[in-house]
């Protein structure tokens, strides 16, 4: 008996340990400009929930909707993934990040979803949905008739991008619901919401989604951001063949919102032998909906006080400010998952520290323009694909541009003798006159413009304003752009 009582003692001590540390999860929270959420895949049992009924603008995690409602229409047969759309004039004109494509580019399906899940490519979203639904409204007509069918009360839509709009509205719980709902019906399709990387041309983009490669047993889903939102993520993650979604959603920074997954999934793990000990939150689509306005963190996220353009493509690594470019939960939350895995299973690495990790390597999945190639002909797509971002086709103004010193050098064709004496003597001597020196200057600047091809390319790949190369000040407003960036 007396050799059992050290036993008991640390057994007691355990239990008495793992209680407290659900009390403290437990706890209810202060309000905060976020929503968290965190379910079982499988069940749909809520694990944690903070502000979960919230509504919130949604920004690009819209895409998950965009690729469900495509993906359910190849399933029924009435697409295919090799079927050819056509980028509109529409599509073009949305706003970054996008691919940049011109009206009459064709490609498939399967291309614009990758495009669109990876990159979080807004004119693949429209034109999917024109491929689908025919125009952007009988598309998103579409998606609010599905979300009502899949239980997601609190959303609608008026765009398959989550570009900004006052009728985009959703929730976690909707987006929890979403996520079940797209493992459950499209598992065939579930590679979409995980791929690490794409390769169109010469150019690699990685997901911005930063748990994939990261955390272990990470398998989708989706980012996004707008001002008024902030950082959003919904997040899956599969270990010893239990699945968890976690939703994000408000979160500063890029990194913060995928510490706060990461943090998330990792309670949701190391509970898993203890749920007995945790009241019952009921399931996901049995949380009661709050009837209020969405929260606009338009100030907040895109103020003055940031020292770059907030962007959903944010490398701000929190670990480079000593964890704290989160929220003050951040840590917080990260110093509670230590200490309630403390002596029941190995620790893992800190989710800040994950987050700064590289991602494993893997090779990117090459996306191209046109029909379904393979092979030798997929090679020749692709060197096509990067030819063209290797010399892309002068602006008309550019050009215009580029002729002006012709216009300033025709003072010789004047029919007049003495003026034209003048002129020509003035002309062999530029010390002579201020005046001339101002009219050799002018080509000079020209022909520094009409150097830098490249300079005037890249803000029309970004959507913006390239047609004005002459001005300096164009430069600057690209930044400004990120602030609707989905």
């Amino acid at each position: 008996m007396h050799a059992l009582r050290p036993l008991l003692r640390k057994s007691l001590f355990n239990l008495f340990a793992a209680a407290f540390a659900c009390v403290v999860l437990l706890a209810p929270r202060a309000a905060s400009a976020e929503a968290l959420l965190l379910i079982e895949a499988d069940s749909g049992k809520v694990l944690q929930a903070d502000n979960a009924t919230i509504p919130w603008y949604p920004a690009s995690v819209t895409k998950i909707m965009t690729a469900y409602v495509t993906l359910k229409a190849v399933k029924d047969g009435r697409l295919t993934l090799d079927t050819l759309l056509t980028v509109s004039p529409t599509a073009a004109s949305q706003s970054p990040s996008k691919m940049g494509f011109r009206p009459g580019t064709q490609l498939t399906v399967d291309n614009a979803l990758k495009m669109m899940m990876v990159k979080s490519a807004n004119d693949m979203a429209v034109v999917l949905a024109e491929g689908v639904g025919g125009s952007i409204d009988g598309f998103s007509a579409m998606m609010n008739d599905t979300a009502q069918k899949l239980g997601m009360t609190q959303t609608s839509y008026v765009n398959p991008n989550g570009l900004p709009a006052d009728g985009q509205i959703t929730s976690a719980r909707d987006l929890g619901i979403l996520a079940r709902s797209f493992l459950r019906d499209l598992p065939e399709y579930e590679y979409f919401v995980h791929i690490p990387a794409i390769r169109f041309g010469k150019r690699t983009t990685g997901n911005f989604n930063k748990l994939i490669g990261r955390y272990p047993g990470a398998d989708g889903f989706k980012t996004g951001f707008i001002c008024a939102s902030g950082y959003n993520l919904v997040a899956s993650a599969t270990r010893n063949g239990r699945r968890l979604i976690a939703v994000v959603l408000g979160a500063n920074s890029g990194t913060a919102r995928a510490v706060k997954a990461a943090q998330l999934l990792e309670r949701g793990f190391s509970q898993d032998g203890l749920t007995w000990l945790r009241p019952s939150l009921g399931t996901v689509d049995k949380l009661v909906p709050v009837d209020a306005s969405p929260p606009n963190l338009r100030d907040e996220m895109c103020g003055g006080h940031r020292k770059r353009p907030a962007s959903d493509d944010d490398d701000a690594l929190i670990a480079a400010n000593g964890g704290t470019s989160g929220s003050a939960s951040a840590t917080g939350g990260e110093a509670q998952v230590t200490f309630f895995t403390a002596g029941l299973q190995p620790p893992l690495m800190k989710a800040s520290e994950l987050m700064a990790s590289a991602p494993a390597a893997t090779e990117p999945v090459l996306v191209y323009t046109g029909p379904t190639r393979t092979g030798t002909a997929l090679i020749a797509a692709v060197a096509a694909d990067a030819d063209q971002q290797a010399t892309p086709k002068p602006r008309g103004k550019k050009s215009r541009v580029a002729k002006k010193p012709d216009a300033a050098d025709k003072p010789a064709d004047k029919p007049k003798d003495a003026k034209t004496a003048a002129a020509k003597t003035a002309a062999a001597k530029p010390d002579a006159k201020p005046t001339d020196g101002k009219t050799a200057a002018k080509p000079a600047g020209t022909k520094h413009a009409a150097a830098k091809p490249d300079a005037a390319a890249k803000p029309a790949a970004n959507g913006d304003q390239a047609a004005k190369p002459a001005k300096p000040k164009a430069a600057t407003k690209p930044p400004a752009k990120p602030a609707n960036n989905s």
